[in-house]
């Protein structure tokens, strides 16, 4: 979830990220961090089980995506 203040409509700055799986909420200024979340966002197809036009939107850290795919994704080194 992103968390924004509004600053002058429809102007907003991110203060906070804070991830859909644990709750953590990390600091806008943690860049570290927060440039490690991944995003989300799509809509669902024609027979989707996600439901079909369902806007679907998940924030997740970094921690929480490794503990979740560490063991069936593909790493390689870009160097």
């Amino acid at each position: 979830m992103r968390n924004y203040e509004i600053i002058n409509m429809p102007h907003k700055k991110l203060i906070a990220l804070t991830c859909d799986k644990c709750k953590k909420e990390y600091d806008a200024e943690d860049w570290q961090e927060v440039q490690e979340f991944v995003h989300i966002d799509f809509g669902g197809g024609y027979g989707s089980v996600f439901g079909d036009g369902t806007h679907v939107e998940c924030d997740i850290c970094q921690h929480c995506l490794y503990k979740m795919i560490a063991g069936i994704c593909r790493k390689t080194e870009t160097r």
